[in-house]
């Protein structure tokens, strides 16, 4: 992706795979539409029109509607293992414009685990968070943590349009990543700033030119459609979904567009549905620097002396950047960027202690790391193309583009949130879709489900990537008698499979036997 700081709203469990690997591998499948297309004035740019509501399976085609999923054993690709014996994949068919259902189709890759035991409830959905992350090589590695729902669920994700093996969208070559790791995103001066915007710029041509027609129709409405023709498909009457992280915004979403159809649905680690780009930004740093003042009183240390110090500490790597045994060395950006992925996961925290020690002493070796796996970047120098589908797909979500001079009025709010973190996702909010060749859609997601079954929602109060507040946020958009809230006391990023039982036995009950926990309920 480059310097751009916006850290995404992945699953607990993703990121941790990802550190764990530590070689950064992502499917980078091949779509099926991949026109290419020039980048347009501001007054041309196109904008993606859908149907306002969701459409019914009556109205649409039936070579979409009567479609046979042909599966079959997963095979490898350039970047990742057959998943082995018991998980078969297949493709579906869906419109590449839902305003137009019997245009142009896109290829949407799925997984699946059929249910172990004999009582079957159906499939269970999973999408992982993002957006741009991949269901078919997340899912495998997630079952374990899911065992007890694979007993009467069939486990099933994919990879969603314009992610992974549905068309993923690769924006630059390894080269032209590694090179921009130089353009400061804190930019100091006058020709920092020029760079800065210029090399945002060039992302997104190299997006348009690679991803074409495809680019005004991946946004998260069009794959909440995806999600109630999979449904249809299938052969479920209700949708059973398991959303994290981003996937919670996804499955709000899916339930306005589709309010009858909603099953089972639990949504973990909840993005706050009320936020505009820059209230995103405000979550996420308020978020980090509470993870981080947690670490830092776990280490002994008083959070703001060592807010402090780390925040020196970067400020010295933005005038001169570390050396590392690899040769390549530790920008401010890739240090800040190291410091953020283990706050993750408390169990990662330790890696953190030990990485920031190593920087303090000069050397940079143990921070570049995490930050490589963080941008899926493999030791071999390869990045994979979860960053550049995050943002395509936000920049088509979010209509709010500000500018420059709006960016710098609101660095102080952030720097005052976060001494660490504030400037880079302050500057982010000019960054991230400056000039973008597609209009944005919304300001913030309409997520109002009227007449919906309940949905569970579970925020963590120590949620760094997606803070407990969204939740709450959820619950009150969703409308009254929809959302049920369940609260962890707990660190880290999500709360299913985090190591509390009252969250797993809240979950799994509600899921396994239709009986949501009552509203309010609070985990320690």
């Amino acid at each position: 992706m480059g310097h751009f700081a916006r850290w995404a709203a992945l699953g607990a469990a993703t990121a941790l795979l990802v550190a764990g690997c530590g070689d950064g591998s992502s499917s980078d499948g091949k779509g099926t539409e991949d026109g290419k297309g020039g980048k347009g004035k501001d007054s041309a740019r196109p904008s993606a029109t859908a149907p306002s509501g969701g459409l019914p399976a009556s109205a649409l085609p039936s070579s979409l509607t009567s479609q046979k999923l042909d599966w079959r054993r997963c095979r490898s690709t350039d970047d990742a293992s057959a998943p082995g014996d018991g998980w078969q994949c297949a493709t579906l068919k869906a419109p590449l414009d839902w305003a137009r259902p019997d245009g142009k189709t896109i290829d949407l890759a799925l997984i699946r685990s059929k249910a172990q035991g004999n009582d079957r409830i159906g499939s269970l959905l999973f999408n992982f968070g993002g957006p741009g992350g991949s269901g078919v090589s997340t899912m495998p590695s997630y079952a374990s943590m899911a065992s007890s729902l694979h007993e009467r669920y069939d486990l099933l994700s994919w990879d969603p349009r314009g992610v992974g093996s549905s068309g993923g969208v690769r924006c630059r070559d390894d080269k032209e990543i590694q090179a921009a790791e130089s353009v400061d995103s804190t930019p100091d001066s006058a020709a920092e700033e020029q760079a800065f915007l210029r090399d945002a710029t060039d992302f997104g041509e190299g997006c348009q030119e690679n991803a074409g027609e495809k680019m005004a129709h991946v946004s998260t409405t069009d794959t909440a459609r995806d999600m109630d023709l999979m449904r249809h498909v299938l052969g479920d009457e209700k949708l059973h979904y398991f959303g994290i992280s981003y996937g919670t915004e996804l499955g709000g979403v899916y339930a306005h567009l589709f309010p009858k159809n909603v099953g089972r649905v639990v949504l973990d680690a909840v993005v706050d549905p009320t936020a505009d780009t820059v209230g995103h930004a405000k979550n996420q740093t308020k978020g980090f620097q509470l993870a981080l003042d947690n670490y830092l009183r776990a280490t002994g240390e008083d959070p703001k002396r060592g807010s402090e110090k780390i925040a020196a500490l970067l400020k010295q790597i933005d005038s001169e950047p570390l050396p590392t045994t690899s040769g390549r060395e530790l920008t401010q950006t890739l240090a800040v960027t190291g410091i953020v992925l283990p706050l993750y996961s408390k169990e990662s925290w330790p890696s953190l202690l030990s990485a920031l020690e190593a920087a303090e002493e000069g050397d940079g070796s143990e921070l570049l790391p995490l930050a490589d796996a963080y941008n899926d970047r493999n030791t071999e120098g390869h990045y994979g193309t979860t960053t550049h589908s995050q943002r395509v797909i936000s920049c088509l979500d979010d209509k709010q583009r500000p500018t420059m001079e709006e960016t710098k009025k609101l660095l102080p709010e952030f720097d005052r949130i976060s001494p660490v973190f504030g400037s880079f996702l302050g500057w982010d909010t000019a960054g991230w879709c400056h000039d973008w060749p597609v209009a944005g859609q919304f300001d913030s997601p309409e997520v109002s489900a009227a007449g919906s079954a309940p949905i569970l929602l579970v925020g963590n109060t120590g949620d760094p990537a997606t803070p407990y507040e969204g939740a709450r946020r959820m619950a009150d958009e969703l409308g009254k008698g929809v959302g049920v809230l369940l609260t962890w006391k707990g660190e880290g990023h999500g709360a299913y499979g985090s190591g509390s039982d009252c969250v797993d036995s809240a979950v799994d009950g509600y899921l396994l036997n239709g009986t949501a926990p009552k509203d309010g309920k609070v985990c320690s």
